[in-house]
Protein backbone atom coordinates (compact mmCIF):
# COMPACT_ATOMS: atom_id res chain seq x y z
CA UNK A 1 0.00 0.00 0.00
CA UNK A 2 1.20 3.56 -0.56
CA UNK A 3 3.16 5.11 2.28
CA UNK A 4 0.65 7.96 2.64
CA UNK A 5 -1.94 5.39 3.72
CA UNK A 6 0.17 4.38 6.69
CA UNK A 7 -0.63 5.68 10.15
CA UNK A 8 1.32 5.51 13.34
CA UNK A 9 -1.63 6.33 15.57
CA UNK A 10 -1.97 4.07 18.57
CA UNK A 11 -3.92 4.40 21.79
CA UNK A 12 -1.87 3.39 24.81
CA UNK A 13 -3.57 2.65 28.10
CA UNK A 14 -1.31 2.35 31.13
CA UNK A 15 -3.85 0.25 33.04
CA UNK A 16 -7.39 -1.09 33.04
CA UNK A 17 -8.80 2.18 34.39
CA UNK A 18 -7.49 3.95 31.29
CA UNK A 19 -9.02 1.23 29.11
CA UNK A 20 -12.35 1.65 30.91
CA UNK A 21 -12.32 5.35 30.02
CA UNK A 22 -12.32 4.50 26.30
CA UNK A 23 -15.89 3.21 26.35
CA UNK A 24 -17.82 4.78 23.47
CA UNK A 25 -14.67 6.09 21.75
CA UNK A 26 -13.41 5.41 18.26
CA UNK A 27 -9.89 4.09 17.92
CA UNK A 28 -7.56 5.22 15.12
CA UNK A 29 -7.85 3.36 11.84
CA UNK A 30 -5.21 0.70 11.34
CA UNK A 31 -2.71 0.69 8.52
CA UNK A 32 -3.76 -0.91 5.25
CA UNK A 33 -2.85 -4.60 4.95
CA UNK A 34 -2.62 -6.14 1.51
CA UNK A 35 -4.56 -9.39 1.16
CA UNK A 36 -3.07 -11.02 -1.89
CA UNK A 37 -3.53 -14.48 -3.37
CA UNK A 38 -0.61 -15.85 -1.36
CA UNK A 39 -2.32 -14.89 1.93
CA UNK A 40 -5.60 -16.39 0.72
CA UNK A 41 -3.88 -19.63 -0.32
CA UNK A 42 -2.11 -19.87 3.05
CA UNK A 43 -5.43 -19.41 4.85
CA UNK A 44 -7.02 -22.07 2.61
CA UNK A 45 -4.20 -24.48 3.48
CA UNK A 46 -4.45 -23.74 7.21
CA UNK A 47 -8.23 -24.24 7.30
CA UNK A 48 -8.47 -26.89 4.56
CA UNK A 49 -11.05 -24.70 2.82
CA UNK A 50 -10.02 -24.81 -0.83
CA UNK A 51 -13.30 -23.72 -2.39
CA UNK A 52 -12.58 -22.60 -5.95
CA UNK A 53 -13.81 -19.01 -5.46
CA UNK A 54 -10.85 -18.52 -3.12
CA UNK A 55 -8.04 -20.50 -4.75
CA UNK A 56 -8.76 -21.16 -8.45
CA UNK A 57 -7.67 -17.93 -10.12
CA UNK A 58 -8.73 -18.96 -13.65
CA UNK A 59 -12.17 -20.25 -12.71
CA UNK A 60 -12.84 -17.34 -10.32
CA UNK A 61 -12.06 -14.89 -13.14
CA UNK A 62 -15.27 -16.06 -14.83
CA UNK A 63 -17.37 -15.67 -11.67
CA UNK A 64 -19.59 -12.78 -10.69
CA UNK A 65 -16.67 -11.49 -8.56
CA UNK A 66 -14.26 -11.36 -11.49
CA UNK A 67 -11.50 -13.03 -9.50
CA UNK A 68 -10.71 -14.80 -6.29
CA UNK A 69 -11.97 -13.44 -3.00
CA UNK A 70 -10.75 -13.91 0.57
CA UNK A 71 -12.60 -16.25 2.88
CA UNK A 72 -14.98 -14.40 5.20
CA UNK A 73 -13.23 -16.02 8.14
CA UNK A 74 -9.90 -14.74 6.84
CA UNK A 75 -11.29 -11.22 7.03
CA UNK A 76 -12.62 -11.91 10.51
CA UNK A 77 -9.28 -13.32 11.66
CA UNK A 78 -7.62 -9.97 10.92
CA UNK A 79 -9.61 -8.13 13.60
CA UNK A 80 -7.45 -9.21 16.56
CA UNK A 81 -4.02 -8.54 15.06
CA UNK A 82 -5.16 -5.27 13.51
CA UNK A 83 -6.69 -4.15 16.80
CA UNK A 84 -3.35 -4.81 18.48
CA UNK A 85 -1.75 -2.28 16.11
CA UNK A 86 -4.00 0.56 17.32
CA UNK A 87 -4.59 -0.32 20.99
CA UNK A 88 -2.02 -1.24 23.61
CA UNK A 89 -2.99 -1.92 27.20
CA UNK A 90 -0.08 -2.03 29.61
CA UNK A 91 0.02 -3.65 33.03
CA UNK A 92 -2.29 -6.49 32.00
CA UNK A 93 -1.44 -10.01 33.05
CA UNK A 94 -3.49 -11.51 30.22
CA UNK A 95 -5.66 -10.57 27.25
CA UNK A 96 -8.05 -13.19 25.90
CA UNK A 97 -10.22 -13.33 22.81
CA UNK A 98 -13.52 -14.15 24.52
CA UNK A 99 -15.72 -14.46 21.44
CA UNK A 100 -18.03 -12.70 19.06
CA UNK A 101 -21.54 -11.33 19.44
CA UNK A 102 -22.33 -10.48 15.81
CA UNK A 103 -20.50 -11.08 12.54
CA UNK A 104 -21.51 -10.14 9.01
CA UNK A 105 -19.69 -10.13 5.66
CA UNK A 106 -21.53 -7.41 3.67
CA UNK A 107 -19.12 -7.39 0.70
CA UNK A 108 -16.40 -9.62 -0.76
CA UNK A 109 -12.69 -8.92 -0.29
CA UNK A 110 -11.05 -9.37 -3.70
CA UNK A 111 -7.53 -10.80 -3.82
CA UNK A 112 -4.94 -8.05 -4.15
CA UNK A 113 -6.94 -5.52 -2.13
CA UNK A 114 -5.87 -3.54 0.90
CA UNK A 115 -7.97 -3.78 4.04
CA UNK A 116 -7.95 -1.76 7.26
CA UNK A 117 -9.71 -1.85 10.60
CA UNK A 118 -11.90 0.89 11.97
CA UNK A 119 -13.01 0.19 15.51
CA UNK A 120 -14.83 1.57 18.51
CA UNK A 121 -14.82 0.48 22.13
CA UNK A 122 -18.54 -0.21 22.32
CA UNK A 123 -18.86 -1.52 25.86
CA UNK A 124 -16.68 -2.09 28.92
CA UNK A 125 -17.97 -4.17 31.83
CA UNK A 126 -16.39 -5.50 34.99
CA UNK A 127 -15.61 -9.20 35.23
CA UNK A 128 -13.83 -11.08 37.99
CA UNK A 129 -10.22 -9.87 37.94
CA UNK A 130 -10.59 -7.55 34.97
CA UNK A 131 -12.69 -6.10 32.19
CA UNK A 132 -14.79 -7.44 29.35
CA UNK A 133 -14.43 -5.16 26.34
CA UNK A 134 -16.71 -5.29 23.30
CA UNK A 135 -15.12 -3.81 20.21
CA UNK A 136 -17.26 -2.83 17.23
CA UNK A 137 -14.94 -3.73 14.36
CA UNK A 138 -15.37 -2.76 10.72
CA UNK A 139 -12.99 -3.98 8.04
CA UNK A 140 -12.94 -1.72 5.01
CA UNK A 141 -11.52 -2.76 1.65
CA UNK A 142 -9.70 -0.12 -0.30
CA UNK A 143 -11.94 1.43 -2.94
CA UNK A 144 -15.16 -0.22 -1.74
CA UNK A 145 -18.14 1.49 -0.17
CA UNK A 146 -19.42 -1.50 1.80
CA UNK A 147 -17.32 -3.08 4.53
CA UNK A 148 -16.05 -6.62 4.03
CA UNK A 149 -16.60 -7.58 7.66
CA UNK A 150 -18.51 -6.10 10.57
CA UNK A 151 -18.16 -7.78 13.94
CA UNK A 152 -18.61 -7.27 17.65
CA UNK A 153 -15.52 -8.86 19.14
CA UNK A 154 -15.30 -9.44 22.88
CA UNK A 155 -11.97 -9.44 24.70
CA UNK A 156 -11.13 -10.02 28.36
CA UNK A 157 -8.35 -7.95 29.92
CA UNK A 158 -7.02 -9.08 33.30
CA UNK A 159 -4.93 -7.09 35.78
Amino acid sequence: MPADNQSNDIVICDDLDALRSLEGRDLPASDWWLIDQKVIDQFADATRDHQWIHVDVERAATSAFGGTIAHGYLSLSLVGPMLATVLTVRNCSQILNYGLDKVRFPAPLPAGTGVRLQSRIAQVTEVSGGLSVTVHATLQAEGQGKPVCVAEAVYRYFS
